[in-house]
């Protein structure tokens, strides 16, 4: 941490030297997942020249099933990766040394999405029961709920079989499983949109378990945060995507017309972006872009709360860092 606060000290009296160097000026940020309005506010910088009054030309590069974003970005493919925190401190412990250093969002959107008729009306309802989990990296949060609950999740009439979800609803739909993982701003829209009764679900959001554990934060090398010239770019980077998140939560409308111009799929629908650029600003809603430490250390202790297959060992020693934000919001 010291030699970041050195880092920004030094970054004032770099500002020049940025603008000199081209590279000092380029910002390539590894999405998690496909061109969505879960990232509109990115696109709205790009898209309204927010980033390019910083003097910053930012590539966006899209997600997808195949794509995890620690990898690019210790492979150097990146200088920013979105990440979930569970999945960044895992990679830390496991040798990956990352670095939240901001978090536009500030509340989860992670929940279970469940059958009504199957009689589970609470998480000891989950017994015996499929449950439908997300992996790569997104397991790591109902690993520890179901730790915390003292439920085997190696299937049996008293833990819970986990299925091993691809990104769809399809599970929940076959009946394959009782239980899918879903987004209050993606997937539960997926499953009504197929046809279900809100009435026919009972869901249950982390958030609302005390269980719930930081999102799509913005992470960085720490090597990197050691270079004043990076720490500078980052700087202007985080002020100009916080701009954007701010300008997307009061236009929600605009932001998914600016996404789905930059999806290259064309897979989105302008109805599927609207509603879910109005719950993604429920969850960024409240946060300047800088990481609450009391946040920070309710994730921990969740993933610490792993019983005997914790998700991380140990609290984690120079895992965010405030230098970032604190100029770009000064």
């Amino acid at each position: 941490m010291k030699k970041l606060m050195m880092a920004a000290a030094l970054a004032a009296g770099t500002a020049g030297m940025a603008q000199a160097d081209g590279h000092a000026n380029d910002v390539t940020l590894q999405l998690q997942w496909v061109t969505q309005a879960q990232f509109a506010g990115y696109y709205v910088a790009l898209e309204k020249g927010f980033y390019e009054e910083e003097g910053l030309n930012v590539t966006i590069l899209p997600g997808g099933p195949d794509i995890a974003p620690p990898q690019v970005l210790a492979g150097g493919g990146a200088d920013v990766m979105l990440n979930w925190m569970p999945s960044a401190l895992a990679a830390r412990e496991k040798g990956l040394p990352v670095v939240n250093i901001a978090q536009p969002f500030k509340t989860s959107g992670l929940m279970l999405t469940c059958w009504k008729d199957t009689g589970i009306t609470g998480p000891q309802d989950f017994k015996g029961k499929t449950i439908g989990v997300w992996f790569f990296g997104n397991e790591y949060p109902f690993l520890s709920w179901m730790s915390q609950e003292g439920i085997s999740t190696d299937g049996g009439e008293d833990g819970v079989t986990v299925l091993k979800q691809g990104f769809n609803v399809d599970p929940l739909l076959q009946r394959q499983a009782d239980c899918i993982s879903t987004m209050t701003y993606n997937e539960y829209g997926q499953v009504l949109d197929a046809g279900v009764s809100e009435d026919e679900l009972v869901t249950f959001k982390y958030e609302e378990q005390g269980v719930a554990t930081l999102e799509d934060g913005i992470y960085a090398l720490e090597e990197n945060l050691q270079d004043p010239v990076f720490v500078d770019k980052m700087v202007r980077f985080v002020r100009a995507s916080m701009k954007g998140w701010k300008d997307a939560e009061a236009n929600p409308q605009e932001a998914a017309e600016i996404v789905l111009d930059y999806d290259e799929t064309g897979a989105q629908t302008e109805a599927h972006q609207v509603r879910m650029m109005g719950e993604i600003a429920k969850l960024t809603a409240g946060s300047n872009g800088s990481l609450d430490e009391a946040d920070f250390q309710r994730t921990v202790d969740t993933l610490l709360a792993g019983g005997s297959d914790p998700v991380i060992t140990a609290q984690p020693d120079g895992a965010w860092t405030s230098v970032i934000t604190d100029q770009a919001l000064n």
